[in-house]
């Protein structure tokens, strides 16, 4: 390899050079995106599930989830979680507040995902059925 080579391959590879910084493509990944009613105040709900699905299904399950706040009179409200795989023909709902009646519970979102990226993957705790304690 000559000098020249190897100062182009140092280039390339300069970790502290941001003209050789390459933007992250995400287009064949899974992404979920949170929308949440900023006024609302639901910030700390929705980075909580934000946390809880990457530590649930970490990448490169799901490579991407993004939270968008919103702050509108049409939006009031509103907190949806939205699941998009390769290959689907565009995101699914998988959660709704207003449709569903109330905030996610994480056991049941977790369900409801993993049934769409993962089948057979085992939630633990999350999957097993409620059980009353005997008296």
């Amino acid at each position: 390899m000559t000098s020249q080579e190897n100062n182009a391959d140092a280039q390339i590879n300069n970790s502290l050079d941001p003209s050789t910084f390459v933007y992250p493509e995400l287009s064949n990944s899974s992404i979920v995106k949170i929308e949440f009613c900023d006024r609302c105040r639901w910030l700390h709900r929705a980075t909580w599930v934000q946390t809880e699905l990457f530590l649930t299904f970490p990448p490169p399950i799901i490579t991407s989830i993004a939270l968008i706040p919103l702050n509108a009179d049409d939006t009031a409200g509103r907190f949806r979680v939205w699941l998009s795989v390769p290959g689907w023909e565009g995101p699914v709902l998988m959660w709704d507040r207003k449709v569903e009646g109330g905030f996610p519970e994480l056991k049941v979102l977790k369900q409801r995902i993993r049934d769409k990226i993962q089948p057979g993957k085992s939630l633990g705790h999350s999957d097993k059925a409620q059980t009353k304690p005997e008296a």
